[in-house]
């Protein structure tokens, strides 16, 4: 199973994409919902990694259509400014787990990524 990403910034999302190749993992990625959408759909993935600042995304409308059309629920992975409290507490009221700083993301990612895509998220 891949992953799939959310993230619209074309260094951020080389960076995520590079460990999970140098993990032997396959990350999907997608700029926008409705491509993010569009991926869920063709496969189920085993994590999605969500930039929880990507404009258009309404993290709790989005977690119920994946939870509508995704079978069965992926982990889902949420990422942000730390600044952001609000935003980060949507993510996790809304089911992404874990829900991380960027700066702890970044730390966690080469370490975890393994386990975030093996591991399957509960419904």
């Amino acid at each position: 199973m891949a992953g799939l990403l959310l993230c619209d910034d074309l260094i951020f999302t080389s960076r995520i994409a590079g460990t999970a190749r140098d993990l032997g993992l396959s990350m999907k990625t997608a700029a926008n919902v409705a491509a993010l959408q569009a991926l869920a759909q063709q496969a189920p993935p085993a994590c999605i990694i969500v930039d929880l600042a990507n404009p258009g995304l309404k993290i709790g409308e989005w977690m119920n259509w994946l939870r509508e059309h995704c079978r069965p629920m992926p982990r889902v992975v949420g990422y942000g400014s730390h600044v952001d409290v609000e935003t980060l507490r949507r993510a996790r009221e809304a089911g992404c787990d874990p829900v991380l700083p960027r700066s702890k993301f970044v730390e966690a990612l080469p370490h975890a990524l393994s386990q975030w895509m093996s591991v399957p998220a509960h419904d």
